[in-house]
């Protein structure tokens, strides 16, 4: 009796995707079988090590691979871990834990599915790449039912009892007529020893009446001595670890020794992935305790901030049965990522070096990288010093904050920024005006945690880090035409009223050179691209900062309005140029007018006037 299910529907999409695709490198296929093949040996290892009598009855774990020309089918067997009937149902049917509507998603977008494939964990449809019809045999260590899981990809899938000696899996497929090729030995030990010659497991290759072979060398990378290891065997383990198809942006291989020994082989890719910035997004690494997988969700081996690292290590110094809760409180835990974080860093400041191949890991990871500055206190002002921004002196090339102070005018001890949502928004900033007045350098920060690490880092090298806000004297010698001072304070005092519900107050700046009008908040308060983050997190707003308006009495524009004061018959044509001013000022600091079809209507009526 076999029970019949549907798949979930976004694994249906994806499916048709993988089946109805054309692809360039179908042989991946066999890759990610092998890949899933050697995770349930390491998954059955693991449990060894506290149950040992589940792994009995296995023998030497391996991947057989047995092809068969006649019958056209090619099988990929494991004696790891297996499956029951609900982990067939879980990983094969529906979404659960396979990440296909982000790949169904981004496939839609990306005609590049070969990458999709590996990069979203869904390695095993690839099956269905090559074949009409995929049938599994199974039984999990530690039961004694086994069972079959049959599809033929498009029509759901079937679920029996079935007979197997041992636990572990077979993969059964039922090639395509043109992919016939999947049986020729010859082909298949190329391909493995291409994708899959690091595997730790042996991978055996069904010769028919001449035996088998074992095609890979079956050792762990890592343990190699560098001299040993060629760049494509390092790209090839990057691709294994990290599901990717990009090569690696740096690749970094080491031993440590000392009071703690272990070996690190870890990778930063050359693109971003997709989930990069997912709340639950953990880090990339894979525990070993000599060559034994421990887990891959040990929070503490590396900082959230460098969760886009890939890559293996391994410790003889722990001991092997040691619970994954013990490993996120132990000393050891902690020593091993100070020294492998630190090595990282010293890598990054030595790629920094070149800055255009450093500008290819920045624009991918930058965002990230700079959330170090905020979380971790012993390495903060090295991750700084790492961190790229754009600034007003260039308007293609970011710039460090080494650079910034190599260039300050003597005299200046302060790094300026300022925040916004948009470089060009920010660029034109009228609160500029004063600095590039006295030739000082700005920074301009458009990304939410640049609204955070400076809090944390008020110094760099001698040097303050200040928002412009809080630039204490940026006053400067003043010529030319002034508004005069009682029609001034008219103006402000009629436009405090009117704008009562939108600002503080209404002030006259010195600050101005070119802009009739700036918006800025209260001293102390927070920033309005930081009041506009949290605002866009449905966070309380009862903080709003209160908004300053400021209006420059220099400004002929200014100045022709003051003078309008003086006619009561006027008053509305002032009100009405300066809602539009107010309105002006929000559009450069990136806020929302206050009424768009007021401002609509007002700016089109001046147009016409001006026509």
């Amino acid at each position: 009796m076999s029970d019949k299910m549907s798949f979930q529907a976004d694994v249906s999409k994806m499916l048709d995707i993988v089946v109805n695709s054309l692809y360039s490198e179908k042989q991946i296929f066999l890759r990610e079988l092998i890949s899933n093949a050697s995770d349930a040996c390491d998954k059955l290892k693991y449990l060894a090590l506290t149950n040992p009598g589940i792994a009995k009855d296995s023998g030497q774990l391996k991947i057989k691979i047995t092809p068969d020309a006649k019958a056209n089918t090619l099988t990929v067997s494991d004696n790891g871990i297996g499956m029951n009937k609900e982990d067939l149902i879980k990983h094969l049917g529906t979404i659960a834990k396979s990440g296909t509507a982000e790949f169904v998603r981004n496939a839609a977008d990306n005609g590049s599915i070969c990458d999709l494939i590996g990069q979203f964990g869904v390695g095993f449809y690839s099956a269905f790449m090559v074949a009409d019809k995929v049938e599994i045999i199974t039984r999990r260590a530690g039961e004694d039912q086994a069972w079959k899981w049959v599809s033929n990809g498009c029509d759901g899938f079937e679920i029996s009892e079935a007979e197997r000696s041992g636990n572990g899996t077979d993969i059964k497929l039922f090639l395509k007529k043109d992919d016939s090729n999947y049986t020729d030995t010859i082909y298949l030990r190329h391909i493995i020893r291409t994708y899959s010659d690091h595997v730790e497991y042996p991978i055996v290759l069904e010769l028919g009446e001449a035996g088998e072979e074992t095609v890979n060398s079956a050792s762990a990378l890592w343990t190699r001595h560098k001299s040993e290891i060629t760049e494509d065997q390092y790209k090839e383990f990057y691709h294994h670890v990290s599901k990717n198809f990009d090569d690696p942006w740096l690749t970094l291989h080491f031993k440590a020794e000392g009071n703690i020994e272990y070996t690190g082989l870890l990778y930063i890719p050359s693109s971003a992935p997709y989930d990069l910035f997912q709340p639950d997004k953990k880090n990339g690494l894979k525990l070993y305790v000599n060559k034994v997988f421990i887990s891959d969700k040990i929070e503490e081996l590396m900082p959230n901030y460098l969760r886009f690292v890939r890559g293996v290590i391994d410790s003889a110094d722990l001991q092997l049965n040691i619970s994954r809760e013990m490993l996120q409180h132990s000393a050891l835990i902690e020593k091993i990522k100070h020294g492998t974080v630190s090595r990282l860093l010293k890598e990054l400041k030595k790629r920094a070096k070149n800055y255009d191949d450093y500008m290819t890991f920045w624009k991918n990871f930058g965002i990230v990288l700079k959330e170090g500055i905020y979380e971790d206190f012993s390495n903060r002002e090295e991750i700084a010093g790492l961190s790229y921004f754009y600034s007003t002196h260039d308007k293609e090339k970011l710039v460090s904050l080494d650079e910034y102070i190599a260039r300050a005018p003597e005299g200046q001890k302060t790094i300026y920024y300022i925040t916004g949502d948009n470089i060009d928004v920010l660029r034109n900033n009228p609160q500029l005006e004063a600095f590039a007045e006295k030739g000082i350098e700005v920074l301009l920060m458009n990304e939410p945690i640049d609204e955070f690490w400076p809090q944390v880092l008020p110094n760099y090298k001698g040097f303050a880090v200040k928002h412009i806000a809080q630039a204490e004297d940026m006053s400067f010698e003043r010529s030319g035409n002034k508004a005069d001072e009682g029609s001034l304070a008219k103006l402000t005092e009629l436009m405090s009223g009117w704008f009562k519900d939108e600002v503080g107050k209404v002030v006259t700046t010195e600050k101005l050179t070119k802009s009739p009008v700036s918006l800025k908040v209260e001293d102390g308060q927070m920033s309005l691209h930081l009041e506009r983050l949290m605002r866009s997190h449905q966070q309380q707003t009862a903080f709003a900062s209160t908004r300053i308006l400021e209006i420059n009495p220099y400004h002929p524009l200014i100045i022709k309005l003051a003078d309008m004061t003086a006619d009561d018959a006027k008053k509305a044509e002032v009100e009405d140029i300066s809602w539009l001013l107010l309105d002006e000022a929000k559009i450069a600091e990136g806020e929302a007018v206050s009424n768009p079809s007021r401002f609509n209507e007002k700016l089109s009526e001046y147009i016409l006037r001006a026509l």
